[in-house]
């Protein structure tokens, strides 16, 4: 069985959102501001660049290439940067993954193919081929309620004997299925559905790819050092603190959420582009409830859409200071 200390990118990362300008454009200033605010206030240990959350199917691959290039710069030399360079045509994946080496990501993030629904001998045979492509270490993506297609549990087996092939971000919410391929296998799994970041911990995970690590990053990390220490009251209490923060961040797509609770915050995060909308005046609402019910709030006295720096943001929690 995998050492949970292997930790190949690291125990907290969150797959970023790609902040626009109110035309659509993407914000490479802005990016660079929230990867440093998720790296240095929110204690990422690492970032998804251009993932489902950043929004890749309807970013241009230049778009992806100086996205990635912006956040390198910020924050290449203190975190994890992995790139996504998964898509549903195995060539343009392989393009995206040479790219994205050039411009000095970390490692990439290859999502199953979608919409196509191939069989698992094509899921090998594309996955295999983007692993082949560079040097760079390669993280799977299993979310088949989204793609269509699962990866199945020994086609994981086959595929962990790829030596580049050495992570999987786990969205399939089976952890009887996680615990077997964990238990035959060196793949580092991180948990890829935020309401179950600490059971899959307690089968061997070895981190989160998170989507409210965005305003809870640090509790996160919170939670998974008091599991390591064997303290599990107090990553319970962390959990399930954070229920409404779950609940709230996807009553609709996360993107969305995601970067209505940012602009909410004044954090760097703009419009999503279509056929995404964004959150309603009644969403906004909610998500304030549902922020406030986990004592979460945002820096004291800033208004709604009102851009700061990322170094002079902070997130604190009413019921125990700063985070």
């Amino acid at each position: 069985m995998m050492d949970t200390k292997y930790r190949p990118f690291g125990k907290m990362l969150t797959a970023m959102v790609t902040p626009m300008l109110e035309d659509g454009e993407l914000d490479y200033d802005g990016a660079a501001r929230l990867a440093t605010y998720l790296v240095d206030e929110q204690h990422n240990d690492g970032l998804i660049i251009s993932g489902t959350t950043g929004e890749s199917p309807t970013t241009s691959d230049e778009e992806k290439d100086r996205l990635l290039r912006s956040v390198v710069e910020a924050v290449g030399d203190r975190a994890q940067v992995i790139a996504g360079v998964g898509t549903n045509d195995t060539r343009h994946s392989v393009r995206l993954a040479k790219a994205a080496e050039k411009a000095g990501a970390h490692g990439l993030l290859a999502v199953t193919p979608y919409y196509n629904k191939p069989p698992q001998e094509g899921l090998i045979r594309h996955f295999t081929e983007i692993a082949d492509t560079t040097e760079l270490p390669v993280m799977l993506y299993d979310i088949p309620h989204r793609t269509g297609t699962p990866i199945a549990s020994e086609t994981l087996v086959r595929l962990a004997e790829h030596p580049r092939i050495i992570a999987n971000k786990d969205a399939k919410d089976n952890v009887g299925a996680s615990s077997w391929v964990m238990e035959r296998t060196d793949l580092a799994y991180y948990c890829g559905t935020d309401i179950l970041n600490l059971p899959l911990l307690s089968v061997g995970a070895a981190g989160f790819v998170s989507v409210v690590g965005h305003i809870v990053g640090a509790d996160l990390k919170d939670m998974i050092d008091a599991f390591e220490k064997g303290e599990v009251g107090q990553a319970l209490a962390i959990h399930r603190r954070l229920t409404p923060v779950y609940t709230g961040m996807f009553r609709t797509q996360g993107v969305i959420t995601t970067k209505a609770v940012l602009n909410l915050f004044g954090l760097p995060s703009g419009p999503v582009r279509t056929p995404l909308a964004d959150a309603s005046a009644e969403l906004q609402t909610l998500l304030r409830e549902d922020l406030a019910a986990a004592g979460v709030k945002g820096p004291i006295g800033l208004a709604p859409h009102q851009a700061v720096p990322a170094s002079a943001v902070r997130i604190e929690r009413l019921t125990e200071g700063s985070v």
